[in-house]
């Protein structure tokens, strides 16, 4: 079995270290010899698991008397975050996160708890987080251990909440990156906002559900007054706390990358617009500049025309030997000349 670490605990301190899920079991039906058929107080086991295929969840399943739609869930996985209750078991699925920086994605794991009046089993399908730190956390608060399976609760909880933060740190680092690029221009940040708000989404699926488990921890520690689980009360307040500054931090970011993309798309447009009366601008100015090389060509051909036609070497030709054909020939270039120039320029176009 993919069995990574099996320990039964007596009073937050480990006694015995089985080899095998039947080892667990006969001592804590060893534990139970006091003669109540019950596990004494402070005593229970701590199975970790890791990737453990179908049929060890279903021996586990057999040995602890799950119920089957917690180990359907289990062999399934890809389950959102929820705390539910079947009879004496309560079963707790977390999605812990970690943020990989090279490729901007949030990589989301899952943890499985099955927790017991005298057994806790966790299920883990992915490495991280690494539950034998956990444990050596809580082996080394023996007070806080002796509360049994809910300070595993406690701890785990704490672990996944504490590894959002530089999840949180990473999408911070590249929103900033983003508003610098949307500010410089660059045409390839939309597809990084699309894609960054994405992982948000997913990071925040991951999050969210945990104020639902949060709830049921709160009535469950709803009583007051002076008890054995006020550390653990205090404890799991503190998760709570900053479980609820991961959702608002997650939930801000999501409102930020979308307004950063509304104002992307405003300059964009508003590039598009400038360039756009650029064009016009040097359209109009060509078009201009057409009107005036236009108007002088006009004004030119009129002299060439007449010069042309009075240019002909023919014997016969009218006014050809007469005395002011010259002058009137210059005189008639010039006027046309003339008379163009005038409603050109009147009309703007030189």
């Amino acid at each position: 079995m993919s069995v990574i670490d099996n320990a039964v605990y007596v009073d937050g301190r480990r006694a015995a270290a089985p080899d095998s899920v039947g080892g667990a079991l006969a001592e804590l039906h060893r534990c139970r010899g006091n003669g109540t058929g019950t596990t004494a107080p402070g005593s229970f086991c701590w199975i970790g698991t890791l990737r453990p295929d179908v049929s060890e969840i279903h021996e586990l399943a057999k040995e602890f008397d799950l119920h089957s739609l917690a180990v359907e869930d289990t062999v399934n996985a890809h389950q959102r975050p929820k705390l539910e209750r079947y009879g004496d078991t309560e079963f707790v699925v977390l999605r812990p996160a970690r943020y990989v920086d090279r490729d901007e994605v949030v990589e989301l794991g899952e943890v499985h708890l099955f927790l017991g009046p005298d057994f806790v089993i966790t299920v883990r399908h992915a490495v991280e987080p690494d539950l034998h730190e956990v444990r050596g956390r809580l082996e080394n608060d023996p007070e806080l251990l002796a509360h049994g399976p809910m300070a595993v609760l406690y701890a785990v909880l704490d672990r996944v909440v504490d590894d959002y933060f530089p999840v949180l740190d990473g999408l911070q680092d590249d929103i900033d990156e983003i508003e610098e690029q949307v500010f410089h221009g660059d045409p390839t940040v939309s597809r990084r906002i699309y894609q960054l708000i994405r992982e948000v989404i997913a990071f925040q699926r991951a999050v969210e559900p945990l104020q639902e488990i949060f709830v049921e921890l709160r009535n469950r520690f709803a009583k007051t007054g002076e008890s054995p689980d006020l550390e653990l009360r205090r404890a799991m307040r503190d998760v709570i706390d900053h479980a609820t500054r991961v959702q608002e931090r997650v939930e801000g970011f999501r409102d930020l990358l979308g307004n950063i993309l509304t104002v992307n798309s405003t300059l964009v447009a508003q590039r598009q617009n400038d360039e756009m009366t650029r064009l016009t601008e040097a359209g109009y100015q060509q078009n201009e500049q057409m009107k005036r090389v236009s108007s002088w060509a006009a004004i030119i051909f009129a002299p060439s025309l007449i010069a042309a036609v009075y240019g002909m070497n023919f014997d016969h030709m009218p006014e050809l030997h007469w005395t002011v054909g010259y002058p009137m020939a210059v005189g008639l270039m010039l006027l046309a000349a003339g008379v163009l120039y005038v409603a050109f320029k009147m009309n703007d176009w030189l």
